[in-house]
């Protein structure tokens, strides 16, 4: 990630209009933007493995599946970021005023990159957990089969399971579907 150093603290409002125009992503995060990467083709066979895992498991319930491009706006931590991929409920909940940004993820995947590793599982997670909706977030090995999944228990409480085999199930409770480690690596070559 790259930081466009801004010589004073930009406000949610003058990111979004920079947002609107520019040809790359950004996060926003306490007055600053940053650049989003781009990803390897790793990184994108994963997300896209998991966009059709989903979009057919969850097929007829109400429930959206996003990627990588909807920004998802975190109200209690000004934060706007792009999750790679996101599950929200329907009626799918918006930024007030905006047609752009939801609010309400349940489950939030992360594919792990050596730039953005400690970010997804520190400040990111941590950003996260102050949404009331969100249930389950994946954290996505791309250069070995791993995958760390953490359900929500309770008020600030998390419990984490590893998974380092293609042959383990993973239950997504907040979804009601199993998916295999083999599933979310299918065509990844390591």
């Amino acid at each position: 990630m790259t930081v466009v150093a801004p010589l004073k603290a930009i406000t949610p409002v003058e990111y979004l209009e920079f947002e609107i125009d520019s040809q790359e992503r950004h996060e926003y995060r306490q007055g600053e933007i940053i650049k989003m990467t781009g990803g390897t083709p790793t990184h994108n066979e994963i997300i896209g493995a998991l966009t059709v895992i989903f979009r057919v498991m969850l097929k007829g319930r109400p429930l959206q599946v996003f990627v990588t491009d909807q920004r998802l706006y975190i109200p209690n931590r000004q934060v706007y970021t792009y999750p790679d991929v996101m599950v929200v409920a329907r009626p799918i909940v918006l930024q007030g005023g905006r047609q752009d940004t939801v609010t309400e993820p349940i489950l939030i995947v992360e594919v792990l990159s050596k730039s953005t590793k400690n970010y997804d599982r520190g400040e990111k997670f941590a950003d996260y957990r102050s949404i009331p909706t969100f249930q389950e977030y994946l954290l996505i090995d791309q250069t070995k089969p791993h995958v760390e999944h953490y359900l929500k228990q309770g008020t600030n409480q998390w419990l984490l399971r590893e998974y380092s085999q293609l042959e383990n199930q993973l239950q997504l409770s907040s979804l009601a579907i199993e998916l295999s480690l083999a599933e979310i690596y299918e065509n990844v070559d390591f």
